[in-house]
């Protein structure tokens, strides 16, 4: 098949699944055109199946606001006319779905009709698809989609709930390649981190306020108080301030690591003996699955689409959001247990492997033919 996947080109869970799948599937055979308005940050090394095409809106002194979507519409209209494109994948409904939909409509007046799959997320429903300023285009867009899928039944559930959608939204969850995350940790990145062999309480995200940053240094606090302990912090984002003005003000900065944005996560996760998510909502928690499938126990909170991911009491622990004295507990309870905490790491591993790229990603093609029969069987004989 020869597929347009549109996403974000950043370090946030929807544009790292939707490289990845892309990825996955130009080493199937398909043939894959990124479109967006700068290369993906997960797309990188060589593949003769993958292209990238740049999105790019001109600046004119008409615009208080450069036009972006009118602009990734008529790249898409330029793509899909000029590489035979069977069909458009977008990710994040905002603005890709409705994008892609007026693509569509102008390919359809030369003659062209392209389908089009709209994958979900989570903020573009929860948050930004919400705003009333949005919520118009965004279910109508949605509508026109010729299929939906959304990445955990939570997210399903949520954009029923605030939204009339009125066609079948599928869930396929999101992935993690195993045997990426299968790295044996390097004992001189982690003595660096953790010179007196000190455990490593490990966050990444995007430091949004939904991520709930400071409950993160709050329960490392805690923990390290307990059991000598760093705190490795992997991202970057409007919290980070304050997030390193708090932990100056809790006297623990000498323990905790900012290492900003990354691209070889595997390495990282490699050496954190436990992962921290106490977010506010995670439609799915992807960084939390990549931090399972590399050993590492998760202590998250009960929110959203993290409970589908990890087991309460298993491969790690569930606390209702801003629970910081339970996730500390439970921090403490795993880190001074070496035989739970193995245990903990060997589910973990197991669990992850359900959501193994090798499972999930033929679940797309299968959408992708079903899709483009349909499609098809539609047009005129």
């Amino acid at each position: 098949m020869n597929i347009g996947i549109v996403c974000y080109p950043t370090f946030g869970g929807s544009g790292v699944l939707a490289t990845e799948l892309g990825k996955a599937l130009a080493d199937k055979g398909h043939i894959v055109h990124f479109i967006t308005y700068q290369q993906p940050v997960r797309l990188t090394g060589f593949s003769a199946n993958i292209f990238f095409h740049e999105v790019r809106v001109p600046a004119y002194p008409l615009f208080d606001f450069p036009p972006y979507e009118t602009a990734l519409a008529s790249t898409l209209v330029d793509v899909v006319k000029n590489n035979n494109i069977d069909l458009l994948h977008v990710h994040y409904a905002i603005p890709h779905a409705s994008a892609a939909f007026m693509a569509k409509q102008i390919l359809a007046e030369q003659g062209i009709h392209v389908p089009f799959i709209t994958t979900l997320h989570g903020t573009d429903i929860t948050l930004v698809g919400k705003d009333k300023t949005y919520a118009p285009v965004v279910a109508f867009s949605i509508n026109k989609s010729d299929a939906i899928t959304a990445v955990s039944d939570n997210l399903r559930a949520e954009t029923h709930t605030n939204f009339d959608i009125q066609k079948e939204i599928s869930v396929i969850h999101n992935f993690v390649d195993i045997k990426r995350f299968s790295k044996t940790p390097m004992d001189a990145f982690k003595k660096v981190i953790a010179p007196h062999g000190e455990k490593i309480i490990l966050h990444a995200s995007n430091f949004r306020k939904v991520k709930r940053i400071a409950d993160v240094i709050y329960t490392f606090n805690k923990i390290n108080k307990t059991i000598p302990s760093k705190l490795l912090l992997v991202g970057d984002g409007p919290e980070r301030p304050m997030a390193e003005e708090l932990c100056r003000e809790l006297g623990i900065f000498e323990d905790t690591r900012f290492v900003g944005k990354q691209q070889d996560m595997e390495d990282i996760y490699a050496i954190a003996d436990l992962f921290l998510l106490p977010s506010e909502y995670e439609s799915f928690g992807l960084s939390a699955l990549e931090a399972m499938a590399a050993g590492s126990p998760v202590v998250a909170s009960r929110a959203g689409g993290i409970p589908e991911v990890i087991t309460h009491g298993v491969n790690g622990f569930l606390s209702e959001i801003g629970d910081v004295e339970s996730m500390s507990r439970d921090s403490i309870l795993l880190l001074s247990n070496p035989i739970m905490l193995d245990q903990f790491s060997k589910a973990a591993k197991m669990q992850a492997k359900i959501f193994d790229i090798e499972n999930i990603v033929p679940q797309y093609e299968a959408l992708y033919t079903k899709v483009l029969t349909n499609a098809s069987a539609a047009q005129p004989q």
